[in-house]
């Protein structure tokens, strides 16, 4: 199985890659990890490669090898034509649109390409592979447009910018600089592949485009669930809130498993708080009947749903994410092009593993939980600005000052963050329709069912980054309603947090722009620096603790 035998280095054999392991060393860059095919993997390519000779030497019709591709499948060619119809599969696929996907898209799609091709049944030369990770290895990252895959047959559009970096063609990302593919070959002396029969439909035909979406947006997720639970112990301190309701005694009698650790990080993050509250605090200070058949509570016995139920909301994005990842690890550990070959029984088989259905119906999931984020963090943040619902936080979170002061009545706060944050959430919100449901007929109506799975995951990472600004916005005022409270009476792990935020973003004592600052600290949510401030380092990224209840 592929393993880190070294800090950095993956190995591949096509049948134990982790999404997790790609999407870090995607995040880390090709020059910060190297990628390898192991022995075994090369011993399997080569005995499919065999069988493809054999099977060319016959003159049977091997599909897209010696026949045309899709509805051209009747159309036979000689073996000696084979070589210039790979190249011909490769150009005249060129034709995405819309903006180049990211450095770290690049990068995990061809990591998942290679492990695929790794698994030794696609009659690819382990040569061909080992180019292309050369090329990640160099930082060589082919300009993928982002539009133009139906997520079957693959993602053929967009791999086929991959497979055209492979033999020269057209610009690539070279150590930062878009230039022409062949220079930067030449220059890191690497020789263009001369397609092999079977080799370019081997490169562009599979999932791993819409894979690659899709393993950084279940990273990013996981990282947005731990930001909504530190924005939920940092919203229960600003509101003075009860944190009874994070108590394991309730969690154990609905054990969803995200529900239960959602709750339990939240209880980790708190420990220690002195500003946040419990339902036996509240008893021992409440006004007693005495006798009254009726008297009105100074304080409310438990808090609105925003803040009361937010395990139960974050939980389902950890459980999404639990049953989304099992999915990908299947599918980047896949053989997802067509035909495949059988070296140990000398078959050709014919099928559809090209079909993404899986990473479409997963992400429509997981884009529509990690919305749900969005909501809860907006509807906290709404409670913390409103003097009406804020425990005696001043309005929007302006300092308070004396009527004489010249400045009194001049300042709005966080009012106009509060008006963002609800754009950004409805726009999330927005994003959740399933696009899994749209097949369009194509190609002469062979592609007649498509899942359009990669559009599913480009969505997934589009909503991760809206939520991602949401909380921003969020984590600034609950920073200034932190300090407005008494910074020291938080527990330590927001203190912490606190902190970090401070060294972005100063404390708004007028009003100023903010813009910047939200920047800042979305850079700190996608970078995990919020996560490790808080005491939970990368170590604990795949499972956090579930520590004792608040004392």
């Amino acid at each position: 199985m592929p393993h880190m035998s070294t800090a950095g280095h993956l190995e591949l054999d096509g049948t134990g890659l982790s999404p997790r392991s790609v999407a870090a060393a995607a995040r880390r860059g090709g020059g910060d990890s190297r990628v390898t095919l192991g022995a075994a993997a090369v011993e399997r390519m080569r005995a499919s490669v065999g069988l493809k000779e054999t099977l060319l030497a016959q003159e049977i019709p091997i599909y897209a090898v010696t026949t045309g591709f899709g509805d051209s499948c009747i159309r036979q060619i000689s073996p000696d034509k084979a070589h210039e119809l790979q190249r011909n599969l490769v150009l005249y696929h060129l034709n995405g649109v819309g903006p180049a996907a990211a450095p770290a898209v690049a990068r995990a799609t061809m990591i998942i390409r290679a492990n695929a091709l790794a698994r030794g049944v696609s009659a690819i030369r382990p040569e061909a592979v080992a180019t292309l990770l050369e090329c990640l290895r160099r930082d060589i990252l082919p300009l993928i447009p982002e539009r133009g895959s139906v997520g079957a047959s693959g993602d053929l559009v967009p791999l086929c910018y991959l497979a055209a970096a492979l033999i020269g063609e057209g610009q690539v990302l070279h150590r930062g600089t878009v230039r022409p593919a062949a220079d930067a070959l030449r220059e890191e002396g690497i020789a263009p592949l001369r397609l092999a029969p079977k080799e370019g439909i081997a490169l562009i035909n599979g999932t791993s485009f819409a894979a690659a979406y899709a393993v950084l947006a279940a990273w990013d997720a996981r990282e947005l669930a731990f930001v909504a639970e530190l924005a939920t112990a940092m919203t229960i301190e600003a509101l003075r809130g009860n944190a009874s309701a994070l108590h394991p005694f309730v969690h154990a009698n609905k054990p969803h498993r995200g529900q239960v650790r959602s709750a339990g990080i939240v209880r980790a993050l708190l420990a220690g708080s002195k500003l946040a509250t419990s339902f036996e605090d509240i008893l021992v200070r409440r006004e007693k009947l005495a006798g009254r058949s009726y008297v009105q509570l100074a304080e409310r016995i438990q808090d609105k749903y925003s803040v009361r139920c937010a395990p139960q909301i974050i939980g389902i994005v950890r459980d999404t994410l639990e049953w989304a990842e099992g999915w990908l690890d299947t599918e980047i550990n896949s053989a997802t092009d067509n035909p495949l070959f059988d070296a140990d029984e000398s078959g050709l088989h014919l099928g559809g593993n090209f079909y993404a259905g899986h990473v479409g119906q997963a992400m429509d999931s997981l884009k529509t939980t990690v919305a749900g984020l969005a909501n809860l963090l907006d509807r906290q943040l709404a409670l913390v600005v409103d003097e009406k619902f804020s425990a005696g936080l001043p309005p929007n979170l302006v300092v308070t000052r004396h009527p004489d002061d010249p400045e009194a009545g001049l300042h709005h706060g966080f009012k106009g963050m509060q008006i963002a944050a609800s754009a950004v959430t409805a726009e999330a919100l927005k994003q959740t329709g399933p696009v899994s449901v749209f097949s369009r007929s194509t190609e002469a109506h062979n592609q007649d069912i498509v899942s359009m799975g990669t559009i599913s995951a480009r969505e997934a990472r589009t909503v991760n980054g809206l939520v991602r600004e949401v909380a921003a916005i969020h984590l600034l005022a609950l920073a200034q309603a932190i300090d407005l409270r008494g910074a020291d009476l938080a527990s330590p792990a927001v203190q912490a947090v606190h902190g970090l935020i401070r060294e972005h973003s100063a404390f708004v004592t007028r009003d100023r722009r903010l813009d910047q600052d939200i920047a800042a600290v979305t850079g700190l949510i996608e970078s995990g620096a919020l996560r490790r401030a808080a005491g939970f380092g990368d170590e604990d990224f795949d499972g956090l603790a579930d520590p004792a209840p608040l004392g």
